[in-house]
């Protein structure tokens, strides 16, 4: 195998998943792994570029491109290829604590970085990411971390997600003392009741979560700071709070009938999905709950990763069609000119609901520059049907230009709905808590933080992930997590050696 030529001589190959046909048949991930020969032949393609923009991490055009939580990438690509899988896992959690949660969920703005992929396709860094993490725990390497040490400073995470984990696992490498506050009932947040199981099998989370018990964390669930847990309790037992609560405050649609049964915010309809698959072994409710799709006409509003696990899991519970409305205009096959490279490439694809809507009723279900007017109702308050109509984009000297839509007369549709997904984002966080405890925002609701700070006004007070930045990528609130903890650990001893 030629190293030096690899990224000439080899294809890129990435991993296999069970045709789509046949996985809207379970729950279970649906990606197969890739064989040691071929996950060193697809590192042999890393060209170990003299400036590696794959973990650069930096904003492009509103988009990430490189990795925000800067992964040594070609380092542990080269690992790989000698086959040294104990020391790439090693050069991997360097800079991040959850490669097992990256190498699933994330849309990996490194591969749209890589040198490589401005005129080829780039090397394939997630599925090896992916295969470093699990040959971890299959080895027993990934093993409970208890400091040597342990400060006597005591620090309170509020939220489980991924960057309240982050922040946690990096606290207790500190020697803090770390308890974590869930209002659900299980850890682990958007990665728990979120993501469905068919992206991220709730076992791999638990696992970490007990990892992190192992190694002294304190997880308490079913407790709600601000509520059942009053916020002023929480600054006088610890030494320090951060607050990664996430962006749970749904962007709504105000339009005629939006009061009907039936209209649901697409994280009440995965959550509802998720609770059951734990607890009956069954992702679907059944035909009693008005959050199941079986035997429903779904539309799913909003055209992200969210809309899109909503048609994955609508799909398996048997719905009787699926019609995802996007606001935007179909993207186009290849890459344009002003989206050049090392851009996030703005291109149309198949997600992974998608090809499953495509084999189930033999077309990709969404519909591009659409928007709902208003929903229709029955007799008895249940809705009955979406009527649309297409947009156009133009763009306009009353906001510097930037394209609005613009409805298109004539393009009027109506369809039939008995259940209604707004996956639509978030406008923010929930503002409960953040004001008992007297937190500032900014313009867009967020916690306020100084530039390059996590510190919110209130002494001791930390802020990470989508509660300060706004709804954002999985990778993304690794990265502010441990971010807070390098700063928390900096107020709590004077010094930090936290990465």
């Amino acid at each position: 195998m030629d190293k030096l030529k690899g990224f000439l001589e080899y294809e890129r190959q990435a991993a296999p998943a069970q045709p789509a046909g046949e996985r809207i048949a379970h729950w279970n991930e649906f990606h197969l792994p890739l064989d040691d020969e071929v996950l060193r032949t697809q590192a042999a393609r890393c060209m170990d570029c003299g400036t590696p923009f794959c973990h650069t991490g930096t904003l492009l055009a509103g988009a990430a491109s490189g990795c925000p939580i800067h992964n040594l990438i070609p380092e542990w690509n080269d690992l790989v290829y000698h086959g040294l899988w104990r020391q790439a896992l090693e050069r991997l959690l360097i800079t991040n604590n959850f490669p097992e949660f990256t190498g699933r969920v994330c849309p990996a703005p490194c591969e749209g970085a890589c040198v490589l992929g401005i005129n080829a396709a780039p090397v394939t860094i997630k599925e090896i990411e992916y295969a470093i993490a699990e040959r971890g725990f299959a080895e027993g390497w990934l093993k409970p971390y208890q400091p040597a040490v342990r400060t006597g400073r005591r620090v309170a995470v509020v939220g489980s997600g991924p960057a309240g984990l982050a922040c946690a696992d990096q606290l207790n490498r500190a020697g803090h003392t770390v308890v974590v506050f869930e209002r659900a009932d299980r850890a682990g947040g958007l990665l728990m009741y979120g993501i469905p199981n068919m992206k991220l099998d709730k076992k791999v989370v638990q696992r970490r979560i007990d990892l992190m018990s192992a190694s002294g964390i304190t997880f308490i669930t079913s407790t709600e700071v601000g509520r059942g847990y009053p916020a002023e309790k929480l600054l006088r037992e610890f030494d320090a709070i951060v607050l990664c609560g996430g962006a749970r405050q749904p962007r709504d649609l105000s339009v005629e009938g939006r009061q009907l049964r039936g209209i649901y915010f697409a994280m009440e309809f995965l959550t509802e999905a998720t609770r059951s698959l734990l607890e009956t072994g069954c992702a679907d409710p059944g035909p009693e709950s008005p959050l199941s799709a079986h035997g429903k006409d779904v539309v799913v509003i909003g055209g992200g990763d969210t809309g899109t696990d909503c048609v994955a899991t609508a799909l398996r519970q048997g719905c009787r069609s699926v019609v995802q409305f996007e606001i935007l205009e179909r993207p186009p096959d290849v890459r344009q000119p002003d989206n050049p490279w090392p851009e996030w490439p703005r291109v149309y694809r198949l997600d992974y609901g998608h090809e499953e809507a495509v084999a189930r009723f033999g077309s990709d279900p969404r519909q591009y520059a659409t928007t709902a007017k208003r929903f229709e109702g029955d007799a008895s308050g249940n809705v009955q049907a979406v009527h649309t109509v297409r947009v156009v984009w133009k763009a306009g000297a009353s906001n510097g230009g930037r394209p609005t839509p613009h409805e298109s007369p004539g393009t009027e549709q109506v369809w039939p709905a008995q259940l209604v997904l707004l996956a639509m984002g978030f406008t923010g966080p929930e503002v409960s808590l953040l004001d008992e405890l007297g937190i500032e925002r900014d313009a867009r609701s967020n916690v306020k933080t100084p530039l390059r700070s996590y510190r919110t006004n209130v002494n001791g007070v930390f802020a990470a992930g989508d509660m300060r930045r706004g709804q954002s990528l999985v990778v993304w609130a690794i990265h502010e997590g441990r971010a807070a903890a390098r700063e928390c650990d900096m107020y709590l001893r004077g010094y930090t050696d936290l990465p």
